[in-house]
């Protein structure tokens, strides 16, 4: 078997450095792109944020209930 030659072609791709707006589409409409993910997704939010909320509001009742114990 004889070996066929295959012409190929090369793409190079490459950054200018004149070019400001490398990223200009992760920043665009931010806070839009984030209530959007939340309201597409409000259960799996829900089920993220209740528990972590919920700990944080008990660790701040239990140092104020702690901070008055001690007090007298």
């Amino acid at each position: 078997m004889g070996k066929i030659p295959v012409r190929m072609k090369s793409v190079t791709y490459a950054l200018s450095p004149f070019q400001q707006k490398v990223m200009p589409g992760l920043w665009k409409d931010l806070s839009g792109k984030i209530s959007h993910k939340i309201s597409e997704n409000w259960i799996s939010t829900t089920l993220l944020l209740g528990p972590l909320v919920g700990t944080y509001s008990y660790v701040q009742w239990y140092l104020e209930k702690e901070k008055m114990e001690h007090r007298y």
